[in-house]
C-alpha cells in the first residue's frame, strides 16, 4: 500500500503512448496529465518520435516555447488541415488591414471636421493685437455652448466652445464692467 501513496500520475504523453512515465521523461514538464488533448494533437500532426528528437536538440530553456508553438500549430492543423495557423495569421492580417483603413478614414473625417471648425482670420481691429482680433466666424450648434446676453435688446448670441481659445475676445464679456470675477453681486 505504501507504493500506491507515492504513485505519480503519468504525463499526458506517456498515458497516450501507454508507457510508463519515468522520472526523467522529456514530455512530463510540458504535457501535464490534465491536458491529454494537447499531446494527442501534437502526436497526430508531428509524431511522438519527431517531438522527442526536437526537444532533445533544444536547450532546456527553449523547450517550453517550442512545445507551445507545436501545440498551437497542431491544434490549428486539426481545425484547418489545409492552412493551419497560416490561415489564422492571414485572417488576422486582413482584419488589421481593414481596421487600419477604417482608422485612416476616421482620422480623415476628424481632420476634415476640425478644419471646418477653425475660424478664419478677421481684419485687425484698430487698437488690438492681431491675435486678439481673431474671433469665431460662424457658430455651429454643438454640445458645449456659452450664452452671451446683450443687455440692450435681449439678443442672444450662442458661441461654440469646441476648442479652448488662446486669445481674449474683442468685446467685453462682463456687462457691468467690473473686473472682479469673484461672482459677488454688490457685496
Amino acid at each position: 500500500m505504501a507504493s500506491s501513496s507515492s504513485y505519480n500520475c503519468p504525463c499526458a504523453a506517456c498515458k497516450f503512448l501507454r508507457r510508463k512515465c519515468m522520472p526523467g521523461c522529456i514530455f512530463a514538464p510540458y504535457f501535464p496529465p490534465e491536458e491529454p488533448q494537447k499531446f494527442a494533437n501534437v502526436h497526430k500532426i508531428f509524431g511522438a518520435s519527431n517531438v522527442t528528437k526536437l526537444l532533445n536538440e533544444l536547450l532546456p530553456h527553449q523547450r517550453e516555447d517550442a512545445v507551445n508553438s507545436l501545440a498551437y500549430e497542431a491544434e490549428s492543423r486539426v481545425r484547418d488541415p489545409v492552412y493551419g495557423c497560416v490561415g489564422a495569421i492571414s485572417f488576422l492580417q486582413r482584419q488589421v488591414q481593414r481596421l487600419q483603413k477604417e482608422l485612416d478614414a476616421a482620422n480623415a473625417d476628424l481632420i476634415r471636421y476640425a478644419c471646418n471648425e477653425i475660424p478664419p482670420a478677421l481684419p485687425p481691429h484698430p487698437g488690438l493685437n492681431p491675435v486678439q482680433s481673431m474671433a469665431p466666424a460662424r457658430s455651429r450648434p454643438i454640445e458645449l455652448i456659452r450664452r452671451v446676453d446683450n443687455q440692450a435688446g435681449g439678443f442672444n448670441y450662442q458661441q461654440p466652445l469646441a476648442f479652448p481659445l488662446p486669445y481674449p475676445f474683442p468685446w467685453n464679456e462682463n456687462p457691468s464692467g467690473n473686473t472682479d470675477e469673484g461672482g459677488q453681486d454688490g457685496m
